[in-house]
């Protein structure tokens, strides 16, 4: 779990900077603290499905996105293609 908080937090440390938002002006538009965000920014902590699409509101990105390992890097699969989010509903195999 911590990889994926560490995750969490630099993805969201990096679309806050491409918000031109600072911490503060990140909490104080989302209503928490700056020592929350603070927290979650270094991976210490991880905010609640909620407070995380709060966050990706601000911020203007799908809660997605913040999960995303390729998210901020804009590294590209094989054959030059970007990631791109799976379509998670599944068919039926008897169709």
């Amino acid at each position: 779990m911590a990889h994926l908080y560490r995750l969490l937090g630099r993805n969201i440390a990096h679309f806050r900077r491409e918000a031109k938002l600072t911490q503060e002006e990140l909490a104080e538009r989302t209503n928490y603290s700056v020592d929350f965000i603070g927290l979650v920014e270094r991976g210490v902590n991880a905010p609640t499905i909620a407070r995380l699409k709060d966050i990706g509101d601000v911020l203007g990105v799908e809660t997605w996105q913040l999960l995303h390992p390729t998210a901020t890097t804009g590294k590209r699969l094989a054959g030059g293609k970007k990631p791109r989010s799976r379509n998670i509903s599944r068919k039926r195999s008897d169709q």
